[in-house]
């Protein structure tokens, strides 16, 4: 069972038929345990040893050694203290740590059993904001790195009566590109809207609600580009009740699929 930002229990969503779980792992013997049905169909993996120590999993791919780690979450790779040196995979069921670095592979198993995205507040300066609200699609918007193809986008117009108003999604891969709004490069994607809000969500009830005024990206004064997922069943609550016009678009982005 997954336990919400407010303290209830939810039952994880149930995986496709034909997957060798009924409902989505809630620990790393579940990860390990839904590998093991890809590894060799999906991946070309030869496994020669699981163990106890790091790296968990030793496996072979047209004769490479492949050293992998099996973490319920990504992130918990740093949490352990890991040694990058001694990894080359890591497989998880949630990819949750931006700073991976690029020699890692992350295979996130959810994603594979067609579950999972994640949710990332975006501010935007009102003349961007502007823009964005007269189109349905750009193929290239700048977007946070760490972000992947089906994300969802809250954009968050900044300034005064800051609000979030309009909702896109990642529709294509990520690349780092060079930018044509900024010196250098960027990280940017197609991205295509999943709805506009008729009752925007504002800066002063984020902060004034019992649950969402203690999140890193409230404290930061909702300045910074940041994965909220593990508050979206909050903030699905106080869209969809504000705005149910959108339940329809925002259907395949119920909390109960984000694991």
């Amino acid at each position: 069972m997954h336990t919400s930002q407010n303290g209830s229990r939810e039952r994880p969503p149930r995986l496709p038929d034909g997957a060798p779980l009924d409902y989505a792992p809630n620990n790393e013997q579940g990860v390990i345990y839904l590998f093991s049905y890809l590894a060799r169909e999906k991946f070309g993996l030869h496994i020669e040893k699981i163990r106890a120590g790091f790296p968990d999993c030793i496996a072979y791919r047209q004769g490479k050694r492949i050293r992998i780690e099996f973490e319920y979450r990504s992130h918990n790779f740093c949490t352990h203290k890991h040694c990058i040196r001694d990894c080359d995979w890591i497989v998880c069921w949630i990819h949750d740590w931006p700073g991976v670095p690029s020699r890692i592979r992350v295979v996130e198993l959810r994603k594979e059993f067609g579950l999972g995205f994640n949710v990332w507040f975006q501010p935007i300066q009102p003349k961007y904001a502007q823009r964005l609200r007269k189109i349905n699609y750009d193929n290239l918007w700048s977007v946070p790195r760490a972000s992947m193809q089906g994300d969802l986008l809250l954009i968050y117009t900044s300034g005064l009566g800051g609000c979030i108003r309009d909702i896109f999604k990642v529709a294509g891969p990520v690349a780092h590109v060079k930018a044509g709004w900024k010196p250098g490069r960027d990280w940017a994607a197609p991205i295509r809207r999943v709805c506009s809000l008729d009752a925007p969500v504002y800066h002063r009830e984020v902060k004034d609600h019992p649950i969402l005024r203690t999140a890193g990206f409230v404290r930061g004064k909702m300045r910074a580009r940041c994965n909220v997922s593990e508050y979206w069943p909050e903030l699905h609550r106080m869209l969809m009740t504000r705005n149910p016009s959108v339940k329809r678009q925002l259907v395949k982005f119920g909390p109960e699929r984000l694991w």
